[in-house]
């Protein structure tokens, strides 16, 4: 299958968006149900863990600006970027009363100068970009020894694995066209390759969306004991994948 040109990739990518602001944006993503709570916690939680008091932090896709707004509230410099005006507007909209440079720009090209973040974080984004071209410009963007940090699909859980490649149960599910899933040694190599040391990608997440409230309540440390067990662990549903950037 052939490569899809960069310029019509980011046009399907916006167009996207503008199907996601149109409806809502959260239950599409899944963050709505009791189930959906609970595993943004966790995420968003792992995700601000690795974020230095004092940094530039930089939000790769940063959509209506939900995570935008937690990190906002610790002691940095944030600036959050998406490839959608319509997502961007509802970010402004909801957010603007915290201090956050949101910005209309393309992942793969954009116009910040050379070594202007310490920290790159996204949540569920990265599997949306041409994942090449990312990596050499988050690399360029970053400062030697800046930190990358997201959380992102795992293609080697069954459900995923399915989504992301049958066309229908893409569109079934709300996905953008292009967008894939990580394999994480496969992407480990990529970013190694791409300028990265000390590349931790570690699965996690049993905690299926569609779990009713209560018995996601009670599950979730049972679910999350299951990430320890060698091999079934690797079928979890997403991936915490964590990067320095090669100080030479």
């Amino acid at each position: 299958m052939s490569k899809i040109p960069l310029n019509q990739r980011i046009d399907r990518e916006k167009h996207h968006g503008q199907f996601l602001a149109s409806n809502h944006p959260q239950k599409i993503w899944n963050w709505d149900s009791p189930a959906g709570q609970i595993r943004w916690q966790r995420r968003k939680n792992f995700l601000l863990s690795e974020i230095s008091a004092g940094s530039k932090v930089l939000e790769i896709g940063c959509g209506t600006g939900l995570l935008s707004a937690e990190i906002s509230k610790m002691d940095v410099h944030l600036t959050a970027i998406d490839v959608s005006e319509s997502l961007i507007e509802i970010a402004r909209k909801n957010h603007d009363e915290n201090g956050i440079d949101f910005r209309l720009e393309n992942a793969c090209n954009m116009t910040f100068p050379d070594h202007s973040f310490d920290i790159l974080i996204g949540s569920s984004v990265f599997h949306h970009l041409d994942v090449d071209l990312a990596i050499r410009e988050f690399n360029r963007v970053l400062n030697p020894g800046g930190k990358l940090v997201f959380t992102e699909p795992n293609m080697v859980n069954p459900q995923i694995a399915l989504q992301k490649n049958w066309p229908y149960l893409k569109r079934k599910m709300g996905d953008s066209p292009d967008e894939t899933a990580f394999i994480r040694w496969k992407l480990k190599k990529q970013l190694m390759k791409g300028g990265f040391e000390q590349v931790q990608i570690e699965p996690f997440d049993f905690m299926h969306p569609f779990i009713p409230g209560l018995v996601a309540r009670y599950s979730a440390s049972f679910l999350i004991n299951l990430e320890k067990i060698p091999v079934l662990r690797e079928i979890a549903g997403s991936l915490f994948i964590k990067a320095i950037k090669i100080k030479c």
